[in-house]
């Protein structure tokens, strides 16, 4: 069974003090279709590796919006990451998001 990480699930962390924690599921990104991953979430956004080596990072603002990113492979300290915009949660899609400025789109859900 997956569990769907959506607006109210990453919101309800921004009051939470929590320490990172990390489970393996299924995510998407606009690009890279659907694969296999390990989802960091520390209670106001999340954090998955990319097939390419990069890193995608989505931090909640509230449950219905949150930032995007885009962290390169190669990073090295005090290098800053490629920003997506504002994300959105798709009401049909659980997990989903979609930035509000073009068509990107993740989706992130973990095992249980």
């Amino acid at each position: 069974m997956n569990i769907y990480l959506t607006g109210a699930a990453l919101a309800l962390g921004l009051a939470l003090a929590s320490p990172s924690l990390a489970a393996t599921g299924q995510c998407s990104l606009t690009g890279f279709g659907t694969f296999d991953c390990d989802v960091e979430t520390d209670g106001s956004g999340l954090t998955f590796g990319l097939p390419d080596g990069q890193t995608f990072a989505f931090a909640a603002v509230n449950e219905s919006e949150g930032l995007g990113y885009l962290i390169a492979a190669d990073a090295s300290p005090g290098q800053r990451p490629e920003e997506l915009g504002e994300f959105a949660p798709l009401a049909n899609e659980a997990g989903c998001w979609q930035s509000q400025k073009d068509e990107t789109k993740f989706c992130a859900a973990v095992s249980q």
